[in-house]
């Protein structure tokens, strides 16, 4: 079953470009090594990592570091939007009195890009086209809202969308999942570190769950939900996503796979996958 229309010109322009941006996710966030980071640090202090050119010291060495945490994050074209749209140009580093404001802004534009990422793909979504117009207000709503002043920005009430978001989105997900029937995968609710080589799970609704270390080696997934799972080093060698939903860049970068795997068109092979 074909489950997305062929326009994801949309999904393509909320693609992470580090070269437009000045390096907010090693800055703006909070680092721990359990995570998979290469330090603990505090929000709002640099990266000891991160250099004065906002590149990465130790970028082609991520894998060989086992640094999960930087290869699955992305933040879906937030970092340069902050730094080319609302600040023009301007740094943390050029405009250090306004450092803290420029990071609290791009946590809150990130959280409003990874929502509208969700949405563009929910609206190609064709099991969903009766809510199109209501999944379009929200992008709408979404653009003006990034759009605003930084004072603006921080006084975004983002519960209050994201909530507005998650009962389309919802709705989504149950149009999805009516529309298959694959009542063997429904029944399974355990999945970390197990093993489902070759089987067909479409249609599941793999929304939050544990995917750490589970092997999908070879399997199918047509229209099944990713919403947030946590695909750690989740092995896809082999396996059909071209038609999987809410996919993210980040949960690819966070799993194992091969050339062979099929990915939605909008998504890109990590290097890691040989």
């Amino acid at each position: 079953m074909k489950i997305h229309e062929n326009k994801r010109e949309n999904l393509n322009q909320l693609k992470s470009d580090c070269s437009k941006c000045s390096g907010l996710c090693c800055v703006a966030l909070f680092f721990s090594t359990i995570d998979g980071f290469p330090e603990n640090k505090n929000a709002g202090n640099p990266c000891s990592k991160l250099q004065n050119n906002y590149r990465c010291k130790i970028h082609d060495e991520l894998e060989k570091r086992n640094m999960k945490g930087c290869i699955g994050y992305d933040c879906f074209g937030a970092g340069q939007h902050v730094t080319q749209c609302i600040y023009k140009k301007e740094t943390w580093q050029t405009l250090k009195e306004q450092s803290k404001e420029i990071f609290d802004v791009f946590i809150i534009i990130y959280q409003l890009y990874q929502i509208r990422y969700f949405l563009e793909e929910a609206k190609i979504v064709i099991p969903a086209k009766n809510l199109r117009n209501d999944i379009e207000n929200l992008i709408d709503e979404n653009k003006v809202l990034c759009n605003f002043t930084p004072d603006k920005i921080q006084h975004i009430n983002i519960d209050n969308y994201r909530n507005k978001a998650n009962l389309i989105l919802k709705k989504v997900c149950d149009s999805i999942t009516k529309s298959f029937n694959n009542s063997t995968s429904k029944q399974l609710t355990e999945f970390m570190g197990r093993t489902f080589k070759k089987r067909d799970m479409s249609g599941l609704d793999l929304s939050v769950k544990l995917l750490i270390a589970t092997n999908f080696e070879g399997c199918i997934f047509n229209g099944t939900i990713f919403l947030g799972a946590d695909t750690r080093d989740t092995n896809f060698s082999n396996a059909d996503l071209s038609e999987a939903v809410f996919l993210t860049q980040g949960q690819i970068n966070s799993a194992k796979g091969s050339r062979n795997t099929k990915l939605p068109k909008h998504l890109d092979y990590p290097v890691t996958w040989k």
